[in-house]
């Protein structure tokens, strides 16, 4: 049996549990008893082996040893690497032999035999207690527990990546019945196995040796998926580097997964942060070797944006834009409200080793940190600062049908501060999204039709390290573009204002409700009606140099002084663009200009504005200019500086047409088959 089926068939008769559950839970909460359910099962088949020999080490402690000693030597006994042991004398087995009416009082008993940091996950984080009221109240809770009872989790059976994917089968299924979609997208481990190969594909060489030391951080962890498989394929390279696990997590049942996993995988379970990555940074003197996420998409940050903007330190932002010396981790830029994935970016990059080795970085995310945000937006300064501080490497366009509840389009971002010399100021861009990159699922699972086969993965690998250029049977797929081909200067282009003017009496009322005219009072407001009632030409001013002189002189003759304002509101009254009319030009001369009529154009980077310019706007709008005061906030330069990256404008392959012929013999074909299906019906 393959083990995608095995785990399939695993998830399912777990998931029979809430055929117990039904009717007495609310479907969102079936997750708050079979997730803790597996999870003590799984610790309670690990630790059933050695079960006796720490019982027996237990009652032979002195008094009074102290917690840290406990945790070791007991420990030790239980044969873990890390503080994992139980001192209660039942197991599942056990339990199943006492009393029914006594099992959530037994429960409660058996978790608090475990070491204080796995008590207070079962307690804090899964709520347990609680939910055991709840089931034993319902009178079910020994239904639920034979039914966990019966299923072998031991790790001859159950490999750590196999309960790993038994977890995420599991929240899939979750998401699936009842529980709201938050933007969180698990990630498929093939997807996980393909980031963690790019991440260390360069890497290779300097795994190989001994003494070897890697930090990896995961700061949206869930499960703690992408964790386990960065280290099983570390090993896989080096069985004696040393890799150390970090993340973070504020969803409390992933929470609790993922530091047990971390617990029977021999890791500090402390190194698994709880919270908001965001506001609560867990780890914030922390930097790591690699780091990788599959942060959510498009969700919003507004109900925590205080300590966000706190970080956005932009105090001097011309000279800190050079670095990366902000104050705060989000000093480059804030995205859109209603999406944080570059948040996560910038949160990352914050945690670079600034040392020989540096950091590498792999990131899933949609396409909106692409090319969402014009230029100067927050979107695009976070780009112009990956990009001028030449950090991304490479950007892989994934297969669509992926994910387990979502069929868009995602996009594996690989970073460095430490890029190789071949790939200073370049970024390569792979379009792995045709049908040589995956293959279809005999049975879908969720949205997830599709799947990176090895041999796929591999040769992604291989175009990314190979560094493949346009060229060959896969170079098609790659293309290694300058870093300044990304970036563009936005020119604010202006045309002339044109206006004509006509006094009519069924405006005046218009006139009346405007500002300017309402700050008069009543008696000036009259005077200013009547005087241009009584005096202004009811012709048409083809040039407002002309109708100005009229209003002087109307309100001359009346005695009356205007101010610029009350001139305002007259000309947007008894105005209206034409572009027949002559210029409105301001008091030196110069052409005022028609807002309405505001465009901007995308000058290249490093092409000079002038020299556009005059090629590709001057000779259609021959009364155009460019706004001279529109300059980029950083280099001061004209034009505001923008970056965006757009798979398409490199990889677009043309389908022409099918010929009309083929297209009109398909529509007749139609006619004559619903021609025939009406004489059906009409006889």
């Amino acid at each position: 049996m393959s083990d995608e089926r095995k785990i399939t068939d695993l998830s399912g008769f777990v998931w029979s549990v809430a055929d117990i559950l039904r009717g007495r839970m609310k479907p969102s909460d079936y997750q708050r008893v079979i997730l803790p359910f597996v999870v003590l099962r799984r610790i309670d088949c690990v630790l059933e082996d050695t079960k006796q020999a720490v019982l027996n080490r237990a009652g032979s402690l002195p008094p009074g040893v102290d917690v840290k000693t406990r945790d070791m030597i007991l420990s030790g006994a239980a044969g873990q690497s890390s503080t994992l042991y139980n001192t209660c004398p039942f197991t599942f087995e056990t339990l199943a032999a006492q009393n029914p009416a006594q099992l959530a009082q037994n429960l409660t008993a058996y978790v608090a035999g475990f070491p204080e940091r796995i008590t207070d996950i079962f307690q804090d984080k899964f709520n347990f207690p609680t939910w055991l009221k709840t089931l034993d109240d319902a009178g079910i809770l020994f239904s639920v527990f034979d039914k966990f009872r019966s299923i072998d989790l031991h790790p001859d059976e159950i490999s750590n990546i196999e309960m790993g994917l038994l977890f995420e089968h599991l929240i899939r299924r979750f998401a699936e019945n009842g529980v709201a979609d938050n933007g969180d997208y698990f990630t498929p481990r093939e997807v996980v196995s393909l980031l963690v190969d790019l991440l260390i594909a360069n890497d290779c060489e300097a795994l190989s040796k001994s003494r070897v030391v890697r930090k990896v951080y995961d700061p949206a962890c869930g499960t703690g998926g992408m964790l386990s498989t960065t280290q099983m394929r570390l090993r896989a390279l080096n069985a004696s580097v040393v890799v150390q696990l970090y993340g973070q997590e504020m969803i409390p049942e992933s929470f609790g997964i993922c530091q047990s996993d971390m617990l029977m995988l021999g890791h500090d379970p402390r190194n698994i942060a709880y919270g908001n990555t965001l506001t609560e940074d867990g780890h914030a003197r922390e930097t790591f070797h690699y780091m990788l996420s599959n942060p959510p998409y498009g969700v919003d940050w507004k109900d925590y944006q205080k300590p966000i903007k706190a970080e956005n330190a932009r105090d001097d932002a011309k000279a800190k834009h050079q670095s990366r010396d902000y104050d705060g981790r989000f000093g480059a830029g804030l995205p859109r409200i209603s999406d944080g994935q570059l948040l996560f970016v910038q949160h990352m990059v914050s945690k670079m080793r600034d040392d020989a080795q540096g950091s590498r970085i792999g990131i899933i995310m949609n396409g909106s940190p692409l090319f969402n945000g014009s230029a100067q937006s927050g979107e695009s300064e976070i780009r112009r600062w990956l990009i001028e501080q030449d950090l991304i490497e490479a950007i892989v366009a994934l297969p669509t049908d992926l994910f387990y509840n979502t069929g868009i389009a995602t996009y594996a971002w690989i970073l460095s501060n430490r890029k190789e010399d071949r790939r200073r100021g370049k970024i390569q861009l792979i379009d792995a999204t045709g049908e040589r990159f995956w293959k279809p699922m005999g049975k879908s699972l969720g949205a997830k039709r599709r799947a990176i086969t090895d041999a796929a993965r591999d040769q992604i690998v291989a175009i990314y390290a190979d560094m493949l250029n346009g060229d060959g049977e896969w170079g098609e797929h790659s293309k290694i573009l300058n870093a300044a081909t990304f970036g563009y200067r936005e020119v604010r282009i202006e045309r002339p204002l044109r206006m004509a003017f006509t006094v009519e009496e069924a405006r005046v009322p218009a006139l009346l409700e405007a500002t300017a005219i309402q700050k008069l009072d009543e008696d000036e407001r009259e005077q200013v009606v009547a005087a241009i009632l009584a005096h202004v030409p009811r012709a048409r001013f083809m040039d407002r140099a002309l109708f100005d002189k009229a209003l002087k002189s109307a309100f001359k003759r009346e005695g009356l002084k205007v101010g610029g304002p009350v001139m305002k509101a007259i000309w947007s009254t008894f105005g209206e663009t034409d572009e027949n009319a002559e210029i409105c030009r301001d008091a030196k001369g110069a052409p005022e200009p028609d807002v309405s009529l505001r465009d901007h154009e995308l000058v290249p980077m490093g092409e000079d504005w002038r020299a556009f310019f005059e090629r590709e706007v001057k000779p259609f709008v021959e009364d155009a200019w460019v706004d001279e005061t529109h300059l980029d906030h950083i280099d001061g330069a004209v034009g505001r500086v923008g970056y965006e990256i757009h798979f398409n404008r490199f990889f677009y392959r043309y389908t022409p047409p099918r010929p009309l012929d083929e297209i009109d013999g398909e529509l007749k074909a139609l006619e004559a088959e619903i021609a025939g299906l009406l004489k059906e019906i009409a006889s």
